[in-house]
This record gives C-alpha cells, structure tokens and sequence, in this order.
C-alpha cells in the first residue's frame, strides 16, 4: 500500500459529496478517481473538490480495472450498489457500501460471497451507530437492565418528506421509503437488541402521496412506496413492529419502544418538528426506562448524551482505519444480510398481500 490510501468513488451523485467531504479532510488517504455513467459528471465532481489529477471514468469496470487503488465507496442508486460492490471486491478493493446493501435478498448473499473469496473488507453505510444515544440504548439492552426482550417498536416518519432524483424510480431505487429510511430503523432496532435472526416478515406499502400530485410535484414519474408498515417475526419469540412514512397525514409515528419482561425503555422523536420526525439518527428528545420500583409503575429519565464530531465522519474513519491495519468491517454483512432480507420479504409480502417466510443459506 503507497503511504496514502488511494481511494476510488463509484457513483458521482447526492451522498457521494459526503463521502468526497469526510475524505476530504484525511490526510492519510488520496481520492485518485471517480466513475459515474453520466457523461461528464464524474470530472465534474471531482474537480469540485480540487481534485484535478484524479481520473473520471463513465463505468465503474473501468475504474476496477486499476491495480492502484486500494479501496472504493459505491454511492450509487440502490440497483446498483450489488454489481458495483461485486466487481470492487473481485478486483481486490476494500469496499464501504452506501445504504441500503442491495436490493434483493440474493443480491446479498452474492456480495457476501463475492467479499468471502477476495478476503477484503466490506462495511455498509449506517452512521447513526456512531451517535452516542444510539449506542446507549444499546447498552441498556446488553446489561440485562430490561430482562427478556419479547417486542420492539420502531419507526422514522416524515409529515411531508418526499425526496427526488432516483429515489422515486422504481427502476433504479426499487423501494422508496423502505429502502430510503427503512434500512436505519431496521438497523437501530435489530443492532440495539443483538441483531436476531429475522424469521418471517407480513408487511404493507403504498403511495397515496408521492402519485398525488396534490402533494408531490413529480407524481407523474412517482414509481415506490412512500409509506410502509410491517410485522417481523425475530428468533428468540421477538416481535419487531414497524412503520416508515415519507408522507402522511401525522406527526409523527416512530418512537422506539424495548419491552422487556423486567423494564421497557422509550425513546422519544423530536417534537415539534414539521417534516423530519424520526429517531433513526439518534436525534431524540427523550429517553425512559418504565419499571417497578418498590412494587409501583415508576417512569425514570435517563441522560442523553452528546455525539460530538460529525457521524458521518467517524462512518467513513473507521472504515479506512480497518483498512489501514487490516482489520474487519466496522458493519459487517454478517448483520446487514438480516436486514437486506427483511426488506426483501417486506416487498414480497406487501405486493402478496400475505406473511412470508425467510430462509437465508449459509455462506
């Protein structure tokens, strides 16, 4: 390895600017190229951020091919973060994988063995674990404070939220809100209780908002869900109970509820708030723990405690310091492929109109 990690970004859009921000600011790593299949766009991008030496390319197989780069972010919409992914790793590049992993269930088990033989390293894109009231609710869970956990609620809605660009494609995106925010409360939740074997899924979706061009400018080309609600089966008799809205007619819907057979802990959104109204990014407003106390229902606050530094930062930090010392994946695929599965099943089981089972095969 040269004495900068030599870094590749595939995908030139919206979040690939965070990746190129939080590069930015390393001293240890050198962005050497960047690919996106839009004509022009890749040199624009890099040139925005100085950038100037650095190759462009309009596939992301041409940016593979070079032997000199070390790793790569895939920041593409989400049809294409599987291929993308898949050639990084068999041409023998670290990989840091936007959200959500893929799109289908067989698409990550495919990069799971795609990373399997090129023992490189890949990590999926959720920061929120990097705040600090995030990882103190996992805590909570681990001390046993709550006994046996037996049910879960999670959420991360928007009032009016609807976003654009691929987001609402079905054919680049394929999932909307589900894929958008669904994957964090999927990740905040599972990764706060241990991350349990998902065992089935019965889910609904629909769009009443983004094909309403009462409520979104774009209608026309609206192709995904913009609401989603979903019952989850986990190992260990645990019921895991979500919703996700970019649009509807509430507030809010997405605190995040632990019950366990000694304590429940809540953790409150931000309120008021007119558009954004979820917790999945560790903003919250308040954090209980509802337990006994001397044979009486008591309610305690608990302190919540201040991130400081930007989490997205710290995302794309850990995954060069893995690489640098040859470590593991801060998020591995291990946990993600339980989540890409559940968002696989919800889906499934929302155009079936019926409870699907999950089945994940060994890797």
């Amino acid at each position: 390895m040269a004495d900068k990690l030599r870094i590749g970004i595939i995908g030139t859009g919206g979040i690939a600017h965070a990746h190129a921000n939080s590069y930015k600011k390393m001293p240890d790593v050198e962005v050497v190229a960047g690919a996106d299949i839009i004509p022009g766009k890749a040199r624009k991008f890099l040139d925005e951020f100085g950038w100037t030496d650095a190759a462009a390319y309009e596939t992301h197989e041409e940016l593979c091919k070079r032997d000199d780069i070390d790793a790569v972010s895939v920041c593409t919409y989400n049809g294409q973060h599987a291929v993308c992914a898949i050639a990084a790793l068999e041409s023998g590049k670290h990989v840091l994988l936007e959200k959500p992993m893929c799109v289908t269930l067989a698409e990550g088990i495919d990069i799971m063995r795609a990373e399997k033989k090129s023992g490189k390293i890949l990590t999926v894109g959720f920061q929120p674990r990097y705040n600090n009231n995030c990882r103190k609710i996992k805590r909570i869970v681990e001390s046993g404070e709550l006994g046996r956990i037996y049910y879960v609620q999670i959420g991360g809605s928007r009032r009016r939220g609807i976003p654009g660009s691929t987001f609402i494609d079905k054919d680049k995106a394929v999932f909307g809100a589900i894929g958008d925010l669904g994957c964090y409360s999927l990740d905040l939740s599972l990764n706060s209780i241990g991350y349990p074997k998902p065992l089935s899924v019965s889910a609904y979706t629909s769009d009443f908002f983004g094909k309403n061009p009462k409520y979104y400018p774009e209608a026309d080309r609206f192709s995904v869900d913009d609401f989603s609600a979903a019952f989850i089966r986990l190992e260990g008799d645990i019921i895991l109970d979500y919703r996700m809205a970019w649009a509807m007619h509430m507030d809010i819907c997405s605190d995040f509820i632990i019950l366990g057979t000694d304590a429940g802990l809540k953790a409150t959104a931000p309120s008021p708030n007119p558009l954004w109204g979820s917790i999945i990014s560790g903003d919250i407003a308040g954090l209980y723990l509802m337990h006994d106390q001397c044979g009486e229902p008591v309610t305690t606050p608990l302190s919540l405690e201040q991130t400081r530094g930007d989490i997205f930062f710290m995302k794309v930090r850990d995954f060069v310091d893995q690489v640098e010392k040859g470590g593991t994946a801060p998020i591995p695929t291990s946990q993600i492929i339980y989540n890409q599965a559940i968002l696989d099943a919800m889906l499934t089981s929302a155009r079936e109109k019926c409870e699907v089972k999950i089945e994940i095969p060994e890797i």
